[in-house]
């Protein structure tokens, strides 16, 4: 049975290596913070109770459809539909269709992103083939106005960060949740990894820093990383609670 996404694609790159993931889920944590349909992510009140957990769930579906045949892919977007739907009719209201493309938009761009930081640049082709695979989730979830294709996207994505950005008293709030469960230290470094890789009018909300002191750490873990020890660089600055979580995200089929 064929996969979701082809074992060739460069998408399963990305998604293979703890590393990117943890920088695309430190990107995550900022544009949901300042989403303005972030009043969806408190309405059970299981993210700020747990914001990293959250957080990690939206990155474990991802790639739980990556990863598998086309069958189980389809059905666990279709799981992730029927959750929605059900927290829709648990408030009342639905879920606007900008919100879900807000998700998928800056899982693409954050894929590129991370990847480009930890490793190198992509081609179009590649941008596009990464455009592709999210927007077939998308065409799944039957959400309206999905871009045709990646120049499209870019356009879109654009104007999504002009229109649904905010920083409010939520957008604080979750930022207070993130120092608590991640402490202090690694919250700054989480603020660094945000800084790195976010784009710049994220950055502009919000008070993330202007000097990259990270990219001191990267350039060390590049170094490790061809001695074959970058782990214990990588394992240092993750939250113990998430340690094996994170680590069982390396996949033994990327280099």
């Amino acid at each position: 049975m064929p996969y979701f996404v082809g074992e060739d694609s460069i998408v399963r790159k990305i998604w293979g290596k703890a590393d990117t993931i943890l920088f695309i889920f430190a990107g995550a944590a900022a544009e949901f913070a300042l989403n303005k349909a972030v009043d969806w992510l408190y309405f059970t009140g299981r993210l700020p109770a747990d914001p990293l957990g959250r957080l990690f769930s939206t990155v474990a579906y991802s790639r739980q459809i990556i990863f598998s045949e086309e069958q189980a892919a389809l059905q666990s977007i279709d799981k992730i539909n029927s959750i929605h739907k059900g927290v829709e009719t648990s408030r009342g209201a639905q879920i606007p269709d900008w919100a879900y493309r807000d998700v998928l938009f800056l899982l693409i761009d954050l894929s590129i992103r991370s990847y480009e930081l930890l490793e190198r640049k992509l081609t179009e082709a590649e941008k596009a083939e990464t455009f592709d695979v999210f927007n077939r989730v998308g065409l799944r979830m039957q959400l309206a106005g999905l871009p045709a294709n990646y120049a499209a996207y870019l356009l879109m994505r654009h104007e999504h960060l002009q229109q649904n950005l905010v920083s409010g008293e939520l957008t604080l709030d979750m930022y207070r949740q993130y120092k608590k469960h991640l402490g202090h230290a690694r919250y700054l470094v989480l603020k660094q990894a945000q800084l790195l890789v976010v784009p710049p009018l994220v950055r502009k909300h919000l008070s993330l820093g202007k000097i990259p002191w990270l990219l001191a750490v990267i350039w060390t873990y590049k170094f490790l990383r061809l001695i074959k020890i970058e782990t214990f660089l990588r394992n240092a600055l993750l939250p113990a609670a998430y340690k094996a979580q994170i680590i069982g995200m390396d996949s033994p089929f990327i280099k």
